[in-house]
C-alpha cells in the first residue's frame, strides 16, 4: 500500500496521527483475534462432539431399525425454532434458545408400546441435529471474522505501520536537509554581506 504524502510540515502531522491511530489500535486488534482464534477452537470442538453424539445415537438405535418401518415420521415435525443472538468478541452469532415440536395424535391403545419412546428418541435426534447445524454456523461466522481480523493485524503490523514509519522518516529528513540549506545559504549570504561591508569601508577609508 503506497502512503501518499508531501514535504510539509501539515503532511508531518497528518503522517503522525495516522501513525498513532494505528499503533494504538493494533493491542485491541490483536485481543481480539486470539479471543477469536479461541473462541473458533471451542466452536469447533462443539460441533465435532454434537455429530459424534448425532451418530453415536443413530448407530445405538440400529437395532431398532424394523420397528421403524411402522413408524409414521409425520407423527413429529419441528414446529418452531427460537434464536436469539450474542457478541462474541464483537461478532454477533445467533444462538439456539428453543425448539418446538409438534406431535400428531395417534391411539395409545392400538400404537406399539414403542412408540412413545420413538417420538422422545426423534424429538432427541432432531435437537443434536439442530445444534450441530448451528454450531456449524457460529463457526462459519466466527472463522470469517477471525480471518478478517487477521489480515487487519497484518495490514497494520507488515504494512501501514512500517509505511507510515518509512513516510515519517523522509519528510524529517527532506525538512532537515531543507532547514541545513537554508542555514548555510544564510551564512554564504551573511558572509558576501560582511565581504561587500568591508570592501565599501576600505573604499570609503582609501577617499
Amino acid at each position: 500500500m503506497a502512503i501518499k504524502f508531501q514535504y510539509n510540515k501539515t503532511s508531518l502531522q497528518q503522517l503522525e496521527k495516522q501513525l498513532r491511530i494505528r499503533e494504538r489500535s493494533l493491542p485491541t486488534i490483536k485481543s481480539k483475534e486470539s479471543a477469536l482464534r479461541i473462541e473458533v477452537k471451542r466452536t469447533k470442538d462443539e460441533a465435532r462432539q454434537l455429530e459424534l453424539q448425532l451418530e453415536q445415537e443413530i448407530q445405538g438405535y440400529d437395532r431398532m431399525m424394523a420397528l421403524w418401518n411402522e413408524f409414521d415420521p409425520a407423527l413429529i415435525t419441528v414446529r418452531d425454532v427460537t434464536l436469539s443472538t450474542r457478541k462474541i468478541a464483537g461478532v454477533v452469532v445467533p444462538v439456539l434458545d428453543e425448539i418446538k415440536f409438534e406431535i400428531g395424535h395417534y391411539s395409545l391403545f392400538n400404537a406399539p408400546a414403542w412408540y412413545t419412546d420413538g417420538i422422545e428418541l426423534l424429538k432427541k435426534l432432531a435437537r443434536i441435529g439442530i445444534e450441530a447445524e448451528f454450531s456449524g454456523m457460529k463457526l462459519e461466522l466466527l472463522e470469517h471474522a477471525r480471518k478478517k481480523t487477521t489480515q487487519k493485524v497484518n495490514l497494520f503490523e507488515k504494512v501501514q505501520i512500517p509505511g507510515y514509519k518509512d513516510a515519517i522518516r523522509k519528510v524529517k529528513r527532506f525538512m532537515e536537509d531543507e532547514e541545513s540549506l537554508s542555514k548555510s545559504s544564510q551564512k554564504i549570504m551573511r558572509a558576501n554581506q560582511e565581504k561587500r561591508k568591508a570592501k565599501q569601508e576600505i573604499e570609503e577609508a582609501a577617499v
